[in-house]
């Protein structure tokens, strides 16, 4: 059991990045439903629980190093190829949003420019990926326990303090912009969002685990958690949507609100987080086109950095809206084919040949 707490939670980290932290995506995946938010966490819950149980499960089964082998080991060569291009498109375009949210950090908490913000992250994520220092990002990530105990007290408080009934909230709640127009396509497409930026790892943290018991167990208990920790921010969200609705960064509206210092601390935690968040996704990105440590490979770095910090000033919000949704339609293909992999009695691996059997995909 132990094990699989252990591998819970770190799945719960692969999720939970900056995007959640920020209230941002609760806010229009669920908060703009008002009471249907609720039923639609619930039914997230249900389906990160199962999903994630698969594919950690299914990593331990086929024992793999790489998300690759998996895909198409469930989807076949045609299906595989788009969602493992689905996935390099996930990468890419949530380190733009990361690039993105780090300046509306700037700009809400400390007044200064949106522009300054984006362009410190993109210089520290540049340099960070072409020194290749995991280091310092297994230390930033320690900072995912001080994120969920946030949440909780964040959520505490605003039920405590809030001055309208939810029944007074609900109408302004609807009124927030909604990445998704109906609740429950948006509780299944943020899921499915979700699963596609965190796959990959989950199904190469899965291949560490020899017993698949111990392996699916731990997906489980990481939906479960990702499940009620959803619950705990909309329900958050909700109680002070009077306050927070126009908010980039809501969760940190509702710390500055009960303190500055509060508000000081919880911006050096999402500022950690979407550092990591950031580094994590351009590294994977780049790692999948050259190989890693070469001279091609830093030049690489340097330009995707530069495009994705160039396509940040389309703005955070902004760009939780438009991508988002999109990746969470396409990422479609993998849930489908992970809940069709649960009902084959085997998985074999496909064979793989030149570019897709190579760490870099040409």
């Amino acid at each position: 059991m132990k094990r699989s707490i252990k591998m819970g939670s770190a799945f719960i980290g692969i999720i939970v990045g900056a995007g959640f932290a920020s209230g941002q995506e609760i806010l229009q995946y669920f908060t703009s439903f008002g009471y249907l938010g609720i039923i639609g966490a619930l039914i997230s819950t249900v389906l990160f629980a199962y999903l994630g149980m698969s594919l950690t499960r299914l990593g331990s089964v086929m024992k793999t190093t790489s998300h690759r082998e998996v895909i198409y080991g469930i989807s076949g060569k045609w299906i595989g190829r788009i969602v493992d291009y689905i996935i390099i498109l996930t990468l890419f375009g949530v380190g733009v949003v990361m690039i993105a949210g780090a300046g509306s950090i700037f700009s809400q908490q400390f007044g200064l420019s949106s522009a300054l913000g984006s362009t410190v992250m993109a210089i520290l994520v540049i340099l960070t990926i072409m020194m290749n220092v995991q280091k310092v990002i297994a230390v930033i990530g320690t900072i995912t326990p001080f994120l969920v105990f946030t949440v909780i007290a964040l959520m505490i408080y605003s039920l405590t303090t809030m001055e309208l009934s939810f029944a007074e909230l609900n109408p302004l709640a609807k009124e927030q912009i909604s990445a998704v127009p109906n609740w429950f396509l948006s509780s299944i497409n943020y899921v499915s969002f979700n699963i596609a930026v965190g796959a990959s790892m989950a199904i190469v943290m899965g291949g560490t685990e020899k017993d698949e018991k111990v392996a699916a167990r731990g997906g489980l208990i990481g939906g479960l958690g990702i499940g009620v920790l959803i619950l705990l921010s909309h329900l958050a969200l909700f109680s002070k949507i009077d306050s927070v609705g126009g908010s980039e960064m809501p969760m940190l509206q509702i710390a500055d609100d009960i303190s500055p210092i509060l508000g000081f601390f919880m911006s050096f935690i999402l500022f950690g987080m979407i550092y990591n968040t950031a580094v994590s996704m351009l590294f994977s990105f780049s790692a999948r086109f050259v190989v890693m440590g070469t001279n091609k490979f830093r030049i690489f770095v340097l330009v995707v950095g530069g495009i994705a910090y160039v396509l940040s000033f389309v703005g955070f919000t902004s760009l939780v809206n438009m991508f988002y949704p999109v990746v969470g339609y396409l990422g479609l293909f993998l849930v489908g084919a992970l809940i069709f992999s649960s009902f084959r009695k085997k998985v074999k691996p496909v064979g793989l040949t030149g570019p897709a059997n190579r760490q870099s995909v040409q």
